[in-house]
């Protein structure tokens, strides 16, 4: 399932053609995906002018001007392809190969020029999902953060709200793994595994170990929620970027090439050196809680 980078990367890829342009026309080839489309879906956004389009966790939040909210979901294997007159790209790079079979193209936006006042479609936007694990609901923005899909979620883990202090609060007398504290969303939202297993890398701290392990006032154990607070937005920001870096000029344009995971230290890497400089160690996988972790035994504690 696509991470919070690829969201973000695929969020920043659609918001030049779809912020502030009008919906003129909505195409829903099916009745459902992973769910039924919301009642008179087409209706409610059609005509409609997106004002903003935003990110919470893994969830596209696209807000038109009547207040609904449309939340879109990439489920396993969702995209998002931009057609104009001068080009079609699938924004957001992937780690594994994302369809352009037409037969799987599910939803279709056609989109008036941005803050235009015309009404001719200009570009499209096209949702194609071979397994349709995505979803699409339409909520109130006056009702978002009580709604089900957000009432327990936690902080956004990008920017400097994340902080040791932060985690001190989240994982106090906590004995779970930090890993699966980490995946908690209810508690950090948006964290997946990839990029868990890499920021516990780059802090040098276990999965397995206890995340209360790491609370309290004692200065090593600050220093150690900082450095991590610290990986875990560096890790990050470092795919955004290098996810974004490609959105205007798409090569591969059929996301088959993720750039971020050549960068990886230890997740896929079993069997391999561990590159902390003088470490010695090496990669080992295990599973937690049915999911691979990618850690070093030797440097990682």
């Amino acid at each position: 399932m696509p991470e919070l980078p690829e969201v973000e990367t695929v969020r920043r890829g659609l918001a030049p053609s779809l912020e502030g342009a009008r919906v003129v026309k909505l195409e829903c080839r099916r009745p459902d995906l992973r769910f039924p489309f919301p009642d008179r879906f087409c209706e409610r956004v059609e005509g409609r002018r997106v004002a903003a389009l935003s990110r919470r966790a893994k969830y596209l939040l696209a807000d038109l001007d009547d207040g609904e909210v449309l939340v879109m979901h990439l489920g396993m294997s969702g995209s998002f392809r931009v057609e104009d007159a001068e080009d079609s790209h699938l924004p957001g790079d992937f780690a594994h190969a994302r369809s352009k079979d037409e037969k799987h193209d599910h939803v279709v936006f056609h989109l008036s020029a941005p803050g235009s006042d015309s009404d001719a479609a200009v570009a499209r936007i096209v949702y194609n999902d071979p397994r349709r694990f995505g979803f699409m609901q339409m909520v109130p923005r006056a009702g978002l953060t009580s709604h089900p899909l957000f009432a327990a979620m936690g902080l956004e883990p990008l920017g400097n709200r994340l902080d040791g202090d932060v985690l001190d609060g989240l994982f106090r007398d906590k004995r779970t793994p930090l890993k699966a504290a980490l995946l908690d969303q209810r508690l950090i939202a948006g964290l997946g595994n990839i990029y868990v297993c890499e920021a516990l890398w780059r802090s040098g701290l276990s999965p397995q170990r206890a995340a209360g392990d790491i609370c309290g006032p004692q200065r090593g154990r600050r220093a150690l929620r900082e450095k991590l607070a610290l990986s875990i937005r560096e890790v990050l920001e470092e795919a955004i970027l290098a996810g974004g870096s490609t959105l205007r000029d798409h090569t591969q344009t059929d996301g088959t090439l993720g750039y971020f995971q050549h960068s990886f230290a230890a997740y896929g890497r079993e069997g391999e050196p561990c590159r902390t400089p003088g470490c010695g160690g090496t990669i080992e996988r295990m599973v937690q809680s049915g999911r691979s972790t990618f850690h070093c035994p030797t440097c990682q504690r």
